[in-house]
């Protein structure tokens, strides 16, 4: 699926139930500089109504046409399209490719209730990946993040395997905080650009404050019962920027209880020895030390508060799609 977490499931099972019919179209397969990912999705309503893109545009018509067709006769379909150079570049894209598209009818390709436990599923915030094998139209849900998909999950990525296309549905991304200090403030923007739910969490409510950071969920406990409580997964990274260890500390040991995906620390070279000789003595493993990132974010020579903001999320996106 794409990285934004989309609705297209929840908006054709609404439109299914509103006898309005809903089809589906997926992208299963892209080859050269296609306009949209692997798993990106469309639906398209008996009437033409549409949400969401397949391509960005270069062959959205088609789509459409071929969906109300599907929705007439019930038939799913395999489609493929060639996008030219000249329409891609009208989309931002340098050079044109072909992309694959699978168009599949609610209620007659895609079964009813095969939709409605995905969408309770992506509701609950649960990975799970969507089957459909192309040559005999089966299909099936696997709940992840482990099992037979648990490469993709980790990779979010979408694909074909033989005849069978394995649609990956993820939770959205999130970070948690911990400290509302000066790069934080430039992080927050940052990690949402990037596709991630921020929250700030900080017990010095002049710190962590909406005059500070607006719109962003704001926790006012204390870190590791924030993190508690926030239950971080293989979707979450956990950045703490304090430089206290009264709060830092309790923070890092509740994260490295979890399977939060990225947990770094800021602070000099210096400052993580100390910190990782407080945590030793506290019985936290080699194993478990290992997994911090201390000092937080990759080396580029970062000063101020956005550099050193940018040089984090670089870090938390390398190891997102490099584990």
């Amino acid at each position: 699926m794409s990285p934004d977490f989309n609705d297209i499931p929840a908006i054709a099972l609404e439109w299914h139930r509103a006898r309005k019919g809903a089809a589906i179209a997926t992208v299963v397969q892209t080859w050269g500089s296609a306009p949209r990912a692997v798993g990106s999705m469309l639906v398209v309503s008996r009437d033409g109504d549409m949400q969401g893109s397949v391509s960005g545009g270069c062959v959205e018509g088609a789509v459409v046409v071929e969906a109300m067709e599907a929705l007439e006769d019930g038939t799913p379909r395999l489609l493929e399209f060639g996008v030219s150079d000249d329409e891609a570049f009208a989309v931002g894209l340098a050079c044109g490719g072909t992309i694959k598209v699978l168009v599949d009818p609610v209620g007659h390709g895609m079964p009813l209730d095969l939709l409605t436990e995905l969408v309770a599923a992506r509701a609950a915030k649960r990975s799970v990946a969507l089957t459909t094998d192309l040559k005999i139209w089966d299909r099936g849900l696997t709940y992840g993040p482990t099992g037979p998909w648990a490469d993709r999950f980790m990779s979010d990525k979408s694909g074909i395997e033989q005849d069978l296309f394995v649609g990956i549905h993820n939770p959205p991304l999130r970070m948690a905080i911990i400290g509302g200090v000066h790069i934080a403030q430039a992080l927050v923007p940052m990690a949402r650009i990037a596709g991630f739910e921020p929250i700030v969490i900080d017990p010095r409510e002049a710190f962590a404050h909406p005059d500070r950071f607006g719109d962003t969920p704001i926790s006012n406990e204390w870190p590791d019962d924030a993190l508690f409580a926030l239950k971080p997964d293989h979707r979450m990274a956990v950045v703490t920027l304090t430089h206290d260890p009264k709060l830092d500390d309790p923070a890092i040991e509740m994260a490295l209880k979890t399977k939060c995906f990225y947990l770094g620390c800021l602070g000099s070279t210096r400052t993580h020895a100390k910190r990782l000789d407080r945590l030793r003595a506290l019985g936290v493993g080699e194993a478990n030390l290992a997994r911090i990132n201390g000092p937080v974010g990759l080396d580029i020579g970062a000063k101020n508060p956005s550099e050193i903001a940018i040089s984090i999320m670089a870090e938390v996106i390398s190891a997102l799609r490099q584990r």
